[in-house]
This record gives C-alpha cells, sequence and structure tokens, in this order.
C-alpha cells in the first residue's frame, strides 16, 4: 500500500491520515513477552494475576484476554475462581506450537 521508508522521510503535517494511521500500525507492533513455562514449572496460574504473569501484561489487557474468548479452553473456572492450564493458553494465543 504504502512505503515505509518513503513516509519517513515527509513531514507528520503532510502525511495524510491514512498514511499516518499505516505509518503508526507499522512502527508498532508489540511482541508478546511470554514468559518460560514449562511443565516442571508449574502447570496452572490462577486468577487474572496468573494470565498477567503467563503474557507478561497489565491487569486490564489479562481482564481483555479472558473476555475476549481466546483462551477459554484454557481456562477452568469455578465460580470467582480461575485456573489457566499455561501450556494450552500459550497454544490457544498461538505463542507456541
Amino acid at each position: 500500500m504504502y512505503n515505509l521508508n518513503d513516509l519517513k522521510q515527509k513531514p507528520i503535517f503532510a502525511l495524510s491520515l491514512d498514511e499516518l494511521l499505516f505509518a503508526i500500525k507499522q512502527t508498532i507492533k508489540p511482541e508478546p513477552v511470554v514468559a518460560d513455562y514449562t511443565k516442571e514449572n508449574g502447570k496452572y496460574v490462577y486468577g487474572i494475576a496468573g494470565i498477567q504473569e503467563i503474557f507478561k501484561c497489565s491487569k486490564s489487557t489479562a481482564n481483555r484476554i479472558k473476555k475476549s474468548g481466546q483462551i477459554n479452553k484454557a481456562i477452568i473456572q469455578t465460580g470467582r475462581t480461575i485456573a489457566i492450564d499455561v501450556e494450552m493458553a500459550l497454544k490457544l494465543i498461538g505463542t507456541i506450537k
């Protein structure tokens, strides 16, 4: 669509909104930071804090991940208590195979 190197040569005020959004999206691509979990380190983490620990994210992001349904198959929930299968959660998000 656009060439990022060409856009970097333009002053920011000369960019169209589409060009600016394209440049931002191409520049800010966060790589998921994932804790090194193996079966020896423990298979389950608990609560929103556990999700935070797995994905190294904030509490609000952990809540968003849980609400998105992406890791539903990895969650065992009884009432307000949740346990997350770490290996399955990482597979569902796509960070490990």
